[in-house]
């Protein structure tokens, strides 16, 4: 919708350690990024630093910027732009108007959102939307799909729902905050922890008995086997993360009836995490006289394996007729769920999400 644009917007990654500022102009990059240290812990200290990095990439732009645009943390108000009490960032807390504060600062509008709903929103306008759609113009189907649900596998569990080419932020802003939806595991938990860096550090440690300080990507190669330790440890705990992923997912998109991706690193250990997630996905429910009822009205379909995609593509629709005439009609009794790893990768997908909602806010106003 907006690589031909012309306009350019500052972008920020924020993280708990790190700020990386940049700009982008028609879905690109145009400058190289400025990474300064987030000092989360001092509060004129870490406006500073962000009042820094924008200043340093405004001035190597040949042109003025019409907004600044990025992802941050909450819990937040992010129509008006006021961040609350962060645990990665405790300088703020009580509620600062970092929006306010940067518009006084640079002179233009500023847009924040989360890394769930940003992502969410470039991968529906320039990745994986785009991708299946093409991919079933390529095969000769008639079926498009218009809403995506994108989530973020990290430090917490990112969600963003894209409806129709547009991003869901609720009446308060906070639409799509799956991270509480029940864990499948146990209940008495939000899914976050069930799915989040610490969550897979957790149940490895406690399968396995091995209490090395360890990361997803380490245990990944545990259970690749590239790394020392607890090869079948190291996989149960990533298909128990995926079993709660897909039950989380199949409850988003029973309200949202569309294609999901995944993005955030841990989603580097899809073949662990995966199969997991899909038989979540495609399970049952139980009725009380013992009846079993499919989990979702969509059987769901991982688009990065290629049988999967076949069967995605797969033939189903029949002829059937019109009562009373001669006539028929067409009709495909398989409703299907697409799945899929990032196609831009989660930073350039949030980046590109920011870069497209500060432009769509401009232009309705």
């Amino acid at each position: 919708m907006y690589s031909r644009d012309p306009r350019v917007v500052m972008t920020l990654d924020a993280g708990g350690t790190n700020f990386v500022f940049s700009a982008t102009r028609g879905n690109e990059e145009i400058v190289a990024p400025v990474t300064l240290p987030s000092r989360a812990d001092d509060l004129n200290a870490c406006l500073e630093t962000l009042v820094e990095g924008f200043s340093r990439v405004n001035r190597s732009l040949d042109e003025r910027p019409v907004a600044i645009s990025f992802a941050f943390p909450g819990p937040a108000d992010y129509e008006n732009g006021i961040i609350g009490d962060l645990k990665n960032l405790p300088a703020f807390r009580g509620g600062i108007p970092l929006g306010a504060f940067l518009q006084e600062r640079f002179g233009v509008p500023v847009f924040i959102n989360n890394d769930g709903d940003l992502f969410a929103y470039g991968e529906a306008l320039a990745g994986a939307l785009p991708w299946v759609n093409r991919m079933l113009e390529k095969a000769g189907k008639a079926k498009r799909y218009r809403n995506l649900t994108g989530v973020t596998l990290g430090t917490g569990f990112g969600c963003g729902v894209v409806r129709d080419g547009e991003l869901c932020t609720g009446d308060n802003g906070a639409a799509a905050e799956a991270w509480v939806i029940r864990g499948k595991r146990d209940p008495r938990y939000g899914t976050e922890e069930g799915i989040s860096i610490r969550a897979i550090k957790r149940e490895y440690a406690a399968l396995s008995g091995d209490h090395r300080e360890l990361t997803p990507r380490d245990i990944h190669d545990i259970a690749a086997g590239t790394l020392e330790g607890n090869a079948d440890a190291a996989r149960e705990a990533f298909a128990r993360a995926g079993e709660v992923l897909g039950d989380a997912l199949a409850t988003i998109n029973t309200i949202v009836d569309g294609v999901a991706v995944i993005g955030g690193g841990i989603a580097r250990a899809r073949e662990f995490l995966m199969p997991a997630a899909m038989r979540a996905l495609n399970g049952y429910l139980e009725s009380p006289s013992g009846e079993l009822i499919d989990r979702m009205e969509m059987k769901a379909f991982f688009l990065d394996d290629p049988d999967d995609a076949a069967r995605f593509l797969a033939p189903s629709t029949v002829t059937v007729p019109v009562p009373g005439t001669r006539r028929t009609v067409e009709y495909d009794p398989v409703k299907r769920m697409g799945v899929m790893i990032t196609r831009l990768g989660t930073s350039k997908a949030v980046a590109l999400g920011a870069y497209a909602f500060a432009l769509n806010k401009l232009d309705r106003r």
